[in-house]
């Protein structure tokens, strides 16, 4: 009984130790290294956009606490922009020359 229990052992850490090395070896190929470059640039990708995100996100907040403060201290309520360079986003209305 403790043969056949020695020899299931073996059977068993055998086949784990070789789907251990066959993806290993799979990983080694091109193609395996291309997959996992891919992952890495994909999440280094979404690091950046979610980091940009907070930055957005903290500059917003910043300006609105700046204009408040403004407002506070100037006792005047100005208009307020979406964000940053709302001004920038509303049409230019350009002054028609009298033609004559």
């Amino acid at each position: 009984m403790k043969r056949l229990f020695w020899l299931g052992v073996g059977v068993v850490t055998g086949v784990v130790l070789s789907r251990k090395a066959a993806e290993t070896a799979r990983q080694a190929t091109p193609a395996g290294l291309a997959l996992n470059l891919g992952d890495a640039v994909r999440e280094l990708a979404g690091a950046v956009g979610s980091f940009g995100a907070e930055v957005r996100a903290g500059m917003n907040e910043r300006e609105q606490e700046l204009h408040d403060m403004v407002e506070e201290r100037a006792g005047v309520t100005a208009p307020r922009a979406e964000g940053r360079h709302a001004a920038a986003r509303r049409p230019v209305r350009r002054a028609r020359r009298a033609e004559g």
